[in-house]
């Protein structure tokens, strides 16, 4: 069974036929702080050379079969170990030739039998040593990269919150500007209005307030009255949903009656758009019906304000899976496919609605007000064919 050693310990590698020299060898390296590890033939020592790593290979020369020049060659010839520091240990004359030889094959030293203790402790130290100071140097060197593989990853997690900020202080302005917009048309009618009324009032023109110009006025007044209050309750809306303070309350809802209700309050509105109901009765179940007649509120004012005045179709039935299927359908320009995801996104607004009134927060609040409900939302269109939103609803919560 091979030993198992600590990843720490710093082996070396004794070659010898003969058991009495691996015997010396390690007796002479016995109280040193290293691992020996013996081997009685060039072939043995290869398998070895596969299983660890070596500080330091003691190499016998003269072996029977593979001589230590023969082995060191192959360990020389590996990418594994061609670094591998070899002493060759000999019994042989000092002969230059003989030494050249040595060196020839990859020798970074040689020891002479009989064997000088202190010179065998002491090559051996150096080498452990330097082993032990590159294997030390290796692991700075992995954990440098690690940290500048950290640091590289820091930074990108600190440029994209950098960007996530100057995106939101975009948006934040952009968001102010809308709403002093959206805010002050509304208002700048009314006081025009104000102003003129109160022009006639003073000049003591009392026909001028005739019953068909005073329902105008009240009309007019109740669409400006709505708009601003529509903008208000989707600025609080957004600050519920930022703070997760959205209130559910479910009660037993007839969609395709609200559905009802809601189309007709858009056709006194928009008379001259084509608007029509397809509902299948019975589609019933537990939502909060002011949370899904805003849905279907913003979805008919975007098909409304974007169907080019062409007919807008509202849906109500059940999908294949059980779910309860609103649908609204326009055949306007269409949506892009790269603009279908952004158009969810709060403040989102497609290039093409051009100066359309809105502030890019109502498909943003719909789909938030579905997902709370365990349902989704998907969008379903095409360039120049259209566009069709369809909600998807579990008839009991989850």
């Amino acid at each position: 069974m091979t030993e198992v050693a600590s990843p720490d310990v710093i082996s070396v590698l004794i070659v010898d036929d003969l058991p009495e020299n691996l015997l010396a060898l390690k007796a002479l390296l016995l109280d040193e702080p290293l691992r020996v590890i013996a081997a009685a033939s060039g072939e043995e020592a290869l398998s070895l050379l596969l299983e660890h790593e070596f500080a330091l290979a003691l190499l016998d020369v003269q072996m029977p079969g593979m001589s230590g020049f023969e082995l060191a060659e192959l360990i020389r010839g590996s990418s594994r170990t061609r670094h591998l520091p070899i002493v060759f240990v000999s019994a042989a004359d000092r002969e230059a030739a003989y030494t050249f030889r040595g060196y020839e094959h990859g020798a970074v030293d040689f020891l002479y039998k009989p064997l000088d203790a202190h010179a065998v402790k002491s090559k051996v130290r150096v080498f452990t040593e330097l082993h032990a100071k590159s294997r030390e140097l290796r692991r700075q060197l992995v954990e440098l990269e690690a940290a500048r593989i950290a640091q590289e990853r820091l930074l990108a997690e600190l440029q994209h919150t950098q960007g996530e900020l100057q995106h939101a202080l975009k948006l934040r302005d952009e968001f102010m500007s809308m709403v002093t917009h959206e805010l002050r048309t509304p208002l700048g009618v009314m006081a025009l209005e104000v102003i003129m009324r109160q022009q006639r009032l003073a000049k003591g023109d009392l026909a001028w307030f005739s019953p068909e110009r005073l329902q105008a006025m009240i009309d007019k007044d109740g669409r400006q009255v709505r708009s601003m209050t529509r903008l208000i309750e989707d600025m609080l809306d957004i600050s519920r949903l930022q703070h997760g303070m959205l209130s559910i309350r479910r009660r037993r809802t007839d969609l395709a009656e609200l559905a009802r209700r809601v189309v007709a309050d858009f056709e006194g509105q928009y008379q001259q758009v084509p608007l029509t109901l397809l509902a299948l009765p019975g589609v019933v179940g537990d939502w909060d019906d002011s949370r899904i007649a805003q849905v279907l509120v913003n979805l008919l004012s975007n098909a409304l304000r974007y169907g080019a005045g062409r007919p807008v179709q509202v849906e109500v039935d059940l999908s294949d899976d059980g779910l309860a299927r609103l649908t609204v359908t326009d055949q306007g320009p269409g949506i892009p496919l790269e603009d279908q995801q952004r158009i969810f996104q709060q403040f989102e607004r497609l290039p093409s609605s051009g100066k359309a009134p809105g502030m890019g927060l109502g498909l943003y609040i719909s789909q938030q007000f579905v997902q709370a409900h365990g349902g989704g939302i998907s969008l379903h269109s095409e360039p120049g064919k259209g566009a069709s939103f369809e909600v998807l609803l579990p008839l009991m919560p989850a």
